[in-house]
């Protein structure tokens, strides 16, 4: 059967285009017989969008086969939308260029599957996550697809001898749902959140009788994780009320970054089934609630399997650490915008809160935005970017960092001393708010020589998009501070 099945995927367009490798071929022909021989009812064939989040359709199992044929036809203009689910970019005015041409009138792009990301969901047994990475619709490449982005970071790094190895720390709110906003007046672009109660006060950091009322949520989530085939190393109480924080075991950049979208839609997809609210995103505007992180740590490995972070003095960075740290500060403000795309995330940058608040690193120093972790004969030497936001599209986080990274290599920067006082120093400031970080993208040249002008061009679009509509919102503090004076 597998043989009929790699006949068949071998004459359809994938294949005849080169879009679907031989190898991908051959572990999709093994996955249908494996379908084949199940009870599975439908697989959800999806990408990953520019915000991190999954888009796809659900085909009935029995016509999975066509999808590593064909692929799946969906409108690129899954690709220019703002977070509020409004398409930003001009589509019907005829004259765009480029790229952009091909999605002129809502035309479509062409998903291509990725057999190794095919994930049974262990919350609905009878369906399964088949991830794509999108193309134009003539199968050219799009310069501006998460996944493929962080592919080519992967091999510019590759072509230097080194590979990326990344272990996350990931913060996050779950919440008791007391409404579903289902009225009517209540829908739009973007619809009203839910009402929502607490699960736990907080405030006691790792505290163990915190843990064991949360425990029944902690271990639904890892069960679900694990099921999944996520490397779970940790669950704990973070600071806040309802926060939550789960780390994973190290792996290689592109696996972690399918990991993180995994987790966090299983998250918020178990949740809701369960009547709870789950939300990655920075700071909710709940009253004494706390901001998330979402810390990484990164390690570079040479051909040969060794750690090249391993210092053979203390305190003393090796020149591979050195010249990485010193590319993630280097360039640590025209990344913002990928490594924390949201208006929220910048009221994360305040001083004494165990995050950043400049540009600086320290040793096993969470105040400072790099913390150094590396010791003579450690194995686990590495660094850890306490820089992001959990809402971060993980392959454009990931991207960023190795792009960073491998300029400080390229140039055999050094890093600079390292702060034992964090926020007592003239260090630079991390950019105060989303359009200062969108102008600190747009006018740095990393990005542009990296991952070329057409990336750079569309991200500050969509991102000034969303500034825009920010700015035309008369918020609580406006109303509170000017309306009953004047």
């Amino acid at each position: 059967m597998t043989s009929s099945y790699q006949d068949r995927i071998a004459e359809g367009r994938l294949a005849r285009e080169g879009l679907l490798s031989a190898e991908a071929q051959a572990s999709a022909a093994a996955l249908l017989e494996r379908v084949e021989a199940s009870e599975l009812e439908t697989v959800r064939v999806v990408f990953a969008d520019q915000h991190g989040l999954l888009r796809g359709k659900t085909v009935a199992a029995g016509s999975l086969a066509s999808i590593f044929r064909s692929g799946l036809n969906l409108p690129g203009t899954l690709l220019l939308k703002d977070t509020s689910n409004r398409t930003v970019f001009p589509i019907w005015d005829g004259s765009s260029s480029g790229v952009m041409k091909t999605m002129a009138g809502a035309g479509d792009m062409l998903l291509v599957p990725d057999p190794d990301t095919f994930r049974i969901l262990p919350w609905a047994p009878h369906s399964a996550w088949l991830f794509c990475d999108p193309y134009s619709r003539d199968g050219e490449a799009l310069p501006f697809a998460p996944r493929p982005v962080l592919r080519s970071a992967v091999a510019a790094l590759a072509e230097k001898g080194l590979s990326l190895t990344v272990g996350l720390e990931v913060e996050f709110h779950v919440y008791k749902r007391l409404d579903d906003p289902l009225a009517h007046h209540q829908a739009g672009l973007p619809g009203q959140p839910p009402a929502t109660a607490l699960l736990d006060q907080g405030y006691q950091y790792l505290a163990e009788a915190n843990y064991d009322r949360l425990e029944p949520v902690m271990d639904l989530l890892r069960r679900n994780a694990q099921a999944l085939g996520l490397p779970v190393h940790s669950t704990e109480v973070e600071m806040g009320p309802s926060q939550f924080e789960f780390t994973f075991a190290p792996a290689s950049a592109l696996e972690h970054a399918d990991n993180m979208i995994m987790f966090r839609t299983m998250v918020k997809e178990v949740c809701a089934r369960e009547g709870l609210h789950a939300t990655f995103m920075c700071r909710p505007k709940n009253e004494n609630s706390a901001s998330s992180g979402w810390h990484l740590h990164q390690s570079l490995v040479n051909e040969s399997g060794r750690n090249v972070f391993i210092p053979e003095v203390a305190g003393e960075p090796t020149p591979e650490a050195s010249a990485w740290i010193a590319g993630l500060l280097a360039h640590a403000e025209e990344s913002c915008l990928l490594t924390t795309p949201t208006v929220n995330g910048y009221k994360r940058y305040q001083p004494y809160q165990l995050a950043p608040d400049r540009i600086e690193w320290g040793y096993d120093n969470r105040g400072a935005m790099v913390r150094a972790l590396m010791a003579p004969g450690d194995a686990a030497s590495r660094v850890e970017n306490r820089v992001a936001e959990p809402a971060a599209n993980p392959y454009f986080y990931f991207a960023s960092q190795i792009l960073s990274g491998l300029s400080g290599l390229d140039q055999r920067l050094q890093a600079p001393a390292p702060v034992e006082n964090p926020y007592d120093n003239d260090a630079t400031a991390l950019p105060p708010s989303l359009i200062a970080a969108i102008e600190a993208f747009e006018t740095g040249d990393l990005y542009r020589r990296t991952l070329g002008e057409d990336f750079v061009e569309y991200m500050s679009f969509l991102k000034r998009a969303e500034w825009k509509r920010y700015l035309g919102i008369v918020t609580e503090w406006e109303q509170t501070e000017y309306f009953g004076i004047f």
